[in-house]
C-alpha cells in the first residue's frame, strides 16, 4: 500500500495542508475537513503536461467560478483531490521518475477505454483501474 504521506506530498506536504501527514488517519483528517484550494492545484502542475491541461482538469474537479471564489475544497472536492494525488503517487512510485509517471498519466490507454489516467482518476472506480493497472505493471503481470 502507497504510504500516505507521499499522497500528502504531491498534494503540497505540511506546508500546504497545514499538519504533517505519516498515517492514512492524519491523511482522512485533512480530507475530511477540506483541503486547502492550493493543495487542488499543485495536484494537477504535478501529474499534468501543460498548464492547459492542468486548468482543464481543475475546472472538471470544480466548477472555475466557485474555484475563484473559494479559500478551501469541500469533502466532495478534497476526497477527488485525494484520489487524483493517489494515483499520481503510485505512478510515480512505480516509474520512479516523475517525468516518465507523467507521460504514462496523460497518454490514453487502452485498458481505460482510451483515456489517460489521470482522467480516469476523476472517479472512484476509474482510480481503482488506473491503480490497478499501476500494480501489474510494478509486479510484472501481464494484462
Amino acid at each position: 500500500m502507497l504510504q500516505p504521506n507521499r499522497i500528502a506530498d504531491v498534494m503540497g506536504g505540511a506546508a500546504i495542508l497545514g499538519s504533517l501527514v505519516v498515517s492514512a488517519q492524519d491523511l482522512e483528517a485533512a480530507v475530511t475537513t477540506g483541503l486547502p484550494k492550493r493543495a487542488l492545484r499543485l495536484t494537477l502542475d504535478r501529474g499534468c503536461v501543460s498548464p492547459l491541461q492542468a486548468r482543464t482538469m481543475l475546472y472538471r474537479v470544480i466548477p472555475e467560478a466557485t474555484y475563484k471564489r473559494r479559500t478551501r475544497l469541500t469533502a466532495g472536492e478534497s476526497e477527488r483531490t485525494e484520489r487524483i494525488a493517489r494515483v499520481i503517487a503510485a505512478a510515480e512510485y512505480v516509474w520512479d521518475n516523475r517525468d516518465d509517471a507523467r507521460e504514462w498519466l496523460t497518454r490514453p490507454h487502452p485498458e481505460l477505454e482510451n483515456r489517460p489516467p489521470l482522467e480516469a482518476a476523476l472517479t472512484e472506480l476509474g482510480a481503482r483501474r488506473a491503480e490497478e493497472l499501476l500494480e501489474r505493471l510494478f509486479y510484472g503481470i501481464p494484462a
